[in-house]
């Protein structure tokens, strides 16, 4: 009989990642958690509205945020020196789901629902009949000490289901709708929050033009388009009153958290694997590199850049598409530099060729149940390895050179190989933010990801394995980066 593999070594590393997935249902938390996590390793967040100059040196570690969404931590070598490179990895901060509409406030049949607007390419089927919170960014208006009007973003998370979705029963739909679940955006998916005849309060605010709280008159005409048991909900939840919510980005989520799962615990089943494991495993990995004694003796810069927006095309202020990852660049290679008027074109152009983009979305296992959707020779296993992408189409960034240096600081290292993907011709093939980031910054770029099942659904599946797999790739990578491009010719 076969030996099944022990995965017990995986399953500390696995946990901790369950405990980041759990804690971050949306962008905001996600990033807010990397920074705690960053805060911890003694980096300082610097300051987009302010100069880095004089701020940034050899040796230390820094990052900053964009819209508190999209985040770039970096460690600059001990050794670093004006023109020297970027050894990058890439990925994004957002998953699909339902976001709550402007004007949330929504009722039918009886039931007080919310009004939700799909985000991203979502398998919407599958958030039916899953027990929902609510989490994002609320504004509150308050006074500040010098009596002045102040408005503060706080961070809100409803990890009780509060929300529900609701299949149709088999009983009132036709033979057709039995033979395909059809899901209309529009009509289907807006979630229930509860009965009017239980939340006649509510209602009566709603009919009134009150709060829910009092029978003052509302003269928000924002607070006017809201779910009034919404916004007491997130009030109690934030500690504060109704009358200082200004405003919200809110997202829901399924309140089942991240598991290990499988007869010996080798998967990790969760939400928003999709990126946020990529997420967790490259921020570890850059802690791990900058506490470890080689930053000391690296001669480049080692950053993580993490967007928002992949999902949807990646054109905003802090998606891929934007000027972040340019000026990122830009500025920190500037408040590096030795040059008696900041930055000098030429070395600046000298870092962008020395520089490489590891570009990290997770990537498709071969299905049991659909193997014939993979090429044949081209069907990457969860728990086998992190994935190199390929399509010469260009729908990845990936070429010779990329993926050699992949191969190479695998067989350098001496840990798991990585595996292939090619999209079928006769299927299409997805992209990432690898190219974006190639053709707006000349960097050059490589395509990989850790193998999952249920990308896009409620709720996703990937091997434990393949996270240790990922870590230990993304080190070697600050590790043996530089040494490897050095022996290439050209």
């Amino acid at each position: 009989t076969k030996t099944m593999t022990d995965y017990s070594a995986h399953v500390p590393f696995a946990k901790k990642a369950c405990d980041f997935l759990s804690s971050s249902p949306d962008p905001y938390h996600a990033v807010a958690n990397m920074s705690a996590t960053l805060d911890a390793s003694g980096y300082k967040q610097l300051r987009k509205r302010e100069p880095f100059e004089g701020k940034v040196e050899p040796g230390g570690k820094y990052y900053f945020t964009v819209n508190r969404t999209t985040l770039v931590a970096f460690a600059v070598g001990g050794k670093y020196k004006s023109g020297n490179g970027f050894k990058i990895i890439g990925g994004h901060t957002d998953s699909p789901n339902l976001k709550v509409k402007p004007r949330s406030k929504r009722c039918a049949s009886g039931c007080v629902q919310l009004a939700v607007e799909c985000y991203g390419g979502g398998l919407w089927h599958t958030w039916f009949d899953r027990d929902l919170g609510i989490s994002g960014r609320v504004l509150l208006r308050n006074e500040g000490e010098d009596g002045k009007e102040k408005v503060v973003q706080r961070f809100v998370k409803i990890d009780r289901p509060v929300a529900r979705v609701s299949t149709l029963c088999i009983h009132l739909q036709t033979a057709a709708e039995r033979n395909a679940f059809s899901v209309n955006k529009e009509e289907h998916l807006s979630p229930i929050l509860g009965t009017q005849t239980l939340l006649e309060d509510g209602v009566k605010a709603q009919l009134e033009g009150t709060t829910v709280e009092g029978n003052d008159k509302e003269s928000d005409p924002w607070k006017q388009a809201q779910e009034p048991l919404l916004l007491e909900t997130i009030a109690s939840e934030l500690g504060v009153d109704v009358k200082e919510i200004a405003d919200f980005e809110l997202n829901l989520f399924d309140t089942q958290p991240a598991a290990l799962g499988g007869i010996k615990n080798e998967f990790l089943y969760s939400a928003r694997l999709d990126n946020l494991a990529t997420c967790f495993v490259s921020i570890e990995s850059l802690v791990a590199h900058s506490e470890s004694g080689l930053l000391e003796d690296d001669e480049d810069i080692s950053l993580v850049a993490l967007f928002d927006h992949e999902e949807v095309g990646s054109e905003s202020a802090q998606g891929a598409g934007s000027p972040v990852m340019v000026d990122a660049i830009r500025r920190i290679t500037t408040a590096l530099s030795d040059h008696p008027h900041g930055l000098d074109p030429d070395r600046y152009s000298c870092a962008v060729r020395k520089s490489f983009v590891m570009s990290v979305d997770m990537a498709h296992a071969v299905h049991p149940n659909y193997a014939a959707k993979h090429e044949k020779n081209h069907s990457p296993k969860m728990n086998g390895g992190v994935v190199i992408k390929t399509n010469q189409n260009q729908r990845y960034g990936t070429n010779a050179i990329g993926g050699f240096i992949m191969r190479e600081i695998t067989r350098k290292a001496g840990i798991v190989p990585v595996q292939e993907f090619v999209v079928r011709n006769d299927c299409p093939c997805g992209t990432t933010i690898g190219p974006i980031i190639s053709s707006s910054t000349g960097i050059r770029t490589v395509d990989a990801g850790m193998p999952q099942l249920s990308m896009h659904s409620c709720r996703e599946v990937m091997g434990i394995a393949d996270l240790t797999n990922g870590f230990d790739l993304f080190k070697c990578f600050f590790k043996h980066f530089r040494e490897i491009d050095d022996s290439l010719e050209g």
